[in-house]
């Protein structure tokens, strides 16, 4: 992977598109071998081996290209990347994936590959990947970060919640140092509509400004 990870940020899981893609490519090289083989011996010439070297060339650059376009899920977000010389990354922060889904044909069942689409809430909307190999364990993986990230959120939230009460116990129209567990637990629970959309955000930083000036 070319992108670099964020500061606590780890790989989770980085898939292929199908192996099956490779097929044509391997074909060509096996075809360049057998007329280099036939011209050489047929036509006496050391020039019928330039087929072998072409044949072998394009399935090179074709399994490089293979290997670098990939799809990376870590903690924090997917990663769509691809581009032998250039160099192309997409990626979907974990927190605005509203929905992940995959499907396969026949030949895709067949051979473990598939369609995954992603809905983001950006405007663009939908995002696709196409021939992904093992389309099941990609779509699991990036549900299963996103309930770790938002269980991380929840506690990081939490925690800047309980700093803000310590450093306003006792100074101003904030609630008293006995008052300041229940205040934590209201947040949390404001916190947890939020990320559920039963609040907008605009409605839980006013419910929260209330609190913590209550």
């Amino acid at each position: 992977m070319r992108t670099p990870l964020q500061k606590g940020e780890k790989v989770l899981l980085v898939t292929y598109s199908s192996w099956t893609t490779l097929i044509a490519p391997v074909l060509i090289a096996l075809l360049g071998l057998a007329a280099a083989v036939l011209i050489v011996i047929k036509a006496g010439t050391a020039w019928g081996w330039l087929a072998a070297v072409l044949g072998i060339g394009y399935w090179f650059i074709r399994y490089y290209s293979w290997k670098l376009n990939i799809w990376v899920v870590t903690n924090f977000r997917v990663i769509d990347e691809s581009g032998l010389l250039s160099h192309y990354a997409k990626e979907s922060p974990l927190d605005k994936i509203n929905n992940v889904s995959y499907d396969q044909s026949v030949w895709g069942r067949l051979f473990n590959f598939g369609h995954v689409e992603i809905q983001t809430a950006a405007e663009v909307g939908a995002t696709d990947y196409f021939n992904v190999q093992h389309p099941k364990r990609l779509k699991d993986t990036i549900t299963a970060a996103q309930a770790e990230h938002q269980t991380w959120q929840y506690g990081n939230q939490a925690a800047q919640m309980a700093a803000a009460l310590d450093a306003r116990t006792g100074s101003g129209p904030v609630p008293k140092a006995a008052n300041a567990p229940q205040v934590a637990a209201e947040l949390e629970k404001l916190f947890e509509l939020k990320m559920k959309g039963a609040i907008t955000e605009e409605e839980y930083l006013r419910a929260k400004e209330r609190l913590l000036n209550h």
